[in-house]
């Protein structure tokens, strides 16, 4: 069953940066890549260090602590030292608020 939570305004997160939502006890960053917005875990699979404060690069966001990178679209590994993928959540905008979907 889809349950949309709005967790923040579209405007309040700027171009190729990122938000910090807390929901259920899940730490998720809402990223703003070139104003197409994406739900990701806040959290690196390779040592459990949060990711919010990592560089947005293009569709990646660099872990920084180690310097693991994910795609933000998929959650996919794209460098070591992580090897196993983040989750990702579905994600709408709909009147300039941004709605996700955790279950």
């Amino acid at each position: 069953m889809v349950n949309w939570i709005t967790v923040a305004d579209a405007v309040d997160i700027p171009t190729n940066s990122c938000h910090e939502v807390d929901i259920e006890n899940i730490s998720i960053l809402i990223v703003n890549v070139n104003g197409l917005f994406y739900a990701i875990e806040n959290l690196c699979t390779h040592d459990g260090g949060t990711l919010s404060d990592g560089n947005v690069e293009g569709d990646e966001i660099i872990c920084p602590r180690h310097g693991a990178r994910f795609c933000i679209k998929t959650g996919a590994v794209t460098a070591p030292p992580a090897y196993e993928d983040i989750k990702t959540f579905p994600l709408r905008v709909e009147n300039g608020k941004i709605l996700i979907d955790i279950d």
